[in-house]
């Protein structure tokens, strides 16, 4: 009983300690902000494959751009490069070194202070295309460096492919839903797919899938 009761006044606390939400987006929606994310990686493990670049694009609700950042990455480990990751994103160390790549602990300071600059006092919420890779990617390299995505953003994310569902757009990867918007889809020539084109790419169609939110489609 005593355990029990502990687990409830524990329970107790952490509900009290989430009670202070931010206000709701529906009725305070310039109290919130989008985080438009794409990263390019050496594979499909974020506890083993590392980001090697992020391109972030802030914008209101409305998604109208507040800033954007973008940051080739130099990863510990290049070696760990997959052949389908360099097939995509044309990774190459002369090449990243040339086109002024950091390191992992310059990019974080760079991307905390882009959103410390750019978000304010706004609650940002994450929105990607493939939301649990970038969320799991963009976690595990702040976690080596003493940092947190939960310090700068909302704990839930916006999936854009659930938003395209949520329209009638049953498309999975991002030419489908492209083509069913009228958008170009993203480019797939590997040294120009980065996570900059990604995050104008994702924007592009976050728009498209706002202004379409009347026409019904199903």
């Amino acid at each position: 009983m005593k355990v029990m009761l502990a687990v409830i006044a524990a329970f107790a606390c952490i509900v009290q300690v989430g009670a202070a939400q931010p206000a709701s987006p529906n009725k305070e929606p310039e109290q919130w902000a989008l985080a438009h994310i794409d990263v390019e990686t050496t594979g499909l493990d974020p506890y083993f494959h590392e980001m090697i670049d992020i391109g972030v694009i802030y914008t209101d609700l409305k998604g109208e751009e507040l800033g954007r950042l973008y940051i080739r990455i130099m990863p510990a480990h290049p070696d760990r490069i997959e052949p389908g990751a360099r097939a995509i994103n044309g990774f190459d160390v002369d090449y990243w070194e040339a086109h002024g790549a950091v390191s992992e602990p310059e990019a974080v300071a760079r991307l905390l202070d882009f959103h410390r600059q750019t978000a304010g006092e706004r609650t940002v919420m994450l929105t990607a295309y493939n939301a649990w890779f970038d969320h799991a990617f963009l976690g595990a390299l702040l976690s080596r460096h003493e940092a947190s995505w939960r310090d700068i953003f909302y704990y839930q994310v916006l999936d854009i492919p659930s938003m395209a569902w949520g329209r009638g757009i049953r498309g999975v990867n991002g030419r489908e839903v492209a083509s069913a918007l009228g958008l170009p889809p993203e480019t797939n020539v590997p040294l120009e797919h980065t996570g900059l084109s990604g995050a104008v790419f994702n924007l592009a169609v976050y728009r498209a899938l706002m202004a379409d939110q009347h026409e019904g489609r199903g």
